[in-house]
């Protein structure tokens, strides 16, 4: 009896465990079944490489909104990937361990905030500062609904996922190779730059990707401050209409318009796609990383 409650707990378990994983093939799933329709009628070529996006008129192009997407995720992670990591090598070698302790509850403030108090602060405080500021110096007109104040957003909503992970990367590197290094005749800023650096370099690789994900699928917040405008950008300046966006703005509108419906959820499957393939990659560097440790 023992032996079978043991066999029936192990099976029970490891169908609970397996149960994320069969989700995320359910979704992708459900994704493509629902796609269909469209991907019937028209070639993938057109769907994702056409900017002609008139739904009255059957023409659902993606490429604006993929193009809108890249630029404020690309935006984001050039101003938040230097200083998420200035900042982790500044709380793992050079600060206070009183200072250590009291940025670590704040870091994980800032990742538990909802996207939508982004959203607000970026619409009061970023857009005018984009539209007022910025857009003179630039010598270009913005209304500041635009693709780097999405950007701006977005790059402080990742700096926790980025600055937390690497933060990890770093604890894993031994004791023992910063203390030869300094016996040696090594600053602080030598021994940090081509010891603690060098040895998590793929791990920061891996926060960075995952902090990529995580600005991919954003959607509140960016549609709060980024425009709207199904579009290519050409500039920062310019506004941009995201794929997390497209979906919540006009989900509710799908059923009156004929295969609406189906691009929405080809564009839902392209945005899932993405960032799987991201997450995926960015964990298999981490265990590259937690191999190489041990």
């Amino acid at each position: 009896m023992r032996l079978l409650k043991d066999t029936l707990a192990r099976r029970g378990m490891g169908l609970v465990t397996a149960l994320p994983g069969l989700l995320v093939l359910l979704i992708v799933v459900g994704l493509f079944l629902k796609s269909k329709a469209i991907l019937g009628v028209a070639p993938l070529s057109r769907l994702l490489f056409s900017s002609a996006w008139h739904p009255l008129k059957g023409e659902f192009g993606l490429l604006p909104f993929i193009a809108g997407t890249v630029w404020v995720t690309v935006t984001a992670l050039v101003l938040a990937v230097p200083v998420s990591i200035l900042a982790a090598v500044y709380l793992s070698e050079y600060a206070p361990r009183w200072v250590r302790e009291a940025a670590k509850p704040v870091i994980d403030l800032l990742a538990g905030l909802p996207s939508v108090v982004y959203g607000v602060w970026g619409v009061i405080l970023v857009v005018p500062f984009v539209g007022n500021v910025l857009a003179p110096l630039a010598g270009v007109t913005s209304s500041g609904y635009s693709i780097l104040a999405g950007g701006i957003v977005l790059a402080i909503m990742t700096f926790p996922t980025i600055i937390h992970v690497t933060l990890e990367v770093f604890s894993t590197v031994p004791r023992s190779l910063r203390e030869a290094s300094l016996s040696l005749g090594a600053t602080k800023w030598e021994t940090t730059r081509h010891v603690v650096l060098r040895k998590g370099a793929q791990g920061i690789l891996a926060a960075s990707v995952l902090g990529f994900s995580r600005a991919f699928g954003e959607t509140m917040a960016v549609l709060m401050v980024v425009g709207n405008v199904p579009a290519v950008p050409r500039s920062l300046f310019d506004p941009g209409y995201p794929l997390p966006a497209l979906i919540a703005n006009n989900y509710g509108e799908m059923m009156s318009v004929p295969r609406y419906d189906a691009a929405l959820m080809s564009a839902a499957l392209v945005l899932m796609l993405i960032v799987l393939f991201f997450n995926v990659l960015a964990r298999r560097i981490l265990v590259r990383v937690e191999r190489r440790v041990r």
